[in-house]
């Protein structure tokens, strides 16, 4: 190990004070305080401010997370679509709950999101596939996505004989195990930076349900 590498590592710090969270501020709907975070984060011209890690867990019980981009969010939870024969395609068909993580260090700011999740409609995912780039579409249908392969000439190749079969002017098909999936949160937590490292941390949890509507309980966590 590299012993002048990790004593700078040691010494990266930054001692946030662009902002204050505090209760008397916040929504009561963490969907309104997300949306009013998500609409800063864009004003702020965040590079993918919709970039967000996604955890889940294998058959094991090991977690894995990778950053995936969210394409949707209302009050009934976040949106985001993938492949579903990939590794955390497999994992959420074995246990259906994920861990979402918003981190816009420019802001200060971090959002975690855990909730339980559920496949779109094929209706609903073959909607958003035909909005995306056909660029993006073929993609989809050439990558089997987390399955190994020999080089990357397997992808170009594949790539080229896709847009030999559907040239311009001619429908690609949405793959059949590519879609959406919908994470219907049950906690939220929003993280701002403050001086010292007593950073401010709101919580959300579900209190009760009348009808459709939830409540929501708030309560500040210690840093």
């Amino acid at each position: 190990m590299n012993r002048d590498l990790n004593e700078k590592v040691a010494q990266l710090r930054e001692d946030y004070q662009m902002g204050s969270l505090l209760e008397t501020e916040v929504a009561e709907s963490p969907f309104r305080q997300f949306e009013n975070w998500f609409k800063a984060a864009l004003n702020a011209n965040l590079p993918e401010p919709n970039a967000m890690t996604l955890a889940t867990v294998d058959e094991q019980g090991r977690p894995a997370a990778r950053i995936v981009l969210l394409k949707g969010f209302d009050e009934k939870g976040l949106y985001f679509y993938t492949n579903y024969g990939s590794a955390k395609g497999q994992q959420l068909d074995l246990n259906p709950q994920a861990a979402l993580v918003f981190a816009w260090i420019e802001m200060e700011r971090q959002i975690r999101i855990d909730g339980l999740v559920e496949k779109l409609s094929a209706s609903a995912s073959e909607q958003y596939f035909r909005s995306r780039p056909r660029d993006s579409q073929f993609g989809a249908l050439a990558s089997a996505q987390s399955q190994v392969i020999s080089d990357r000439s397997v992808l170009e190749d594949r790539l080229a004989e896709l847009k030999a079969k559907y040239p311009e002017g001619t429908e690609i098909p949405m793959p059949e195990n590519w879609g959406g999936y919908l994470v219907r949160p049950y906690r939220f937590e929003f993280w701002q930076g403050r001086r010292s490292r007593l950073h401010d941390r709101l919580r959300y949890t579900i209190d009760k349900i009348e009808g459709e509507e939830k409540k929501w309980k708030i309560e500040r966590l210690a840093p």
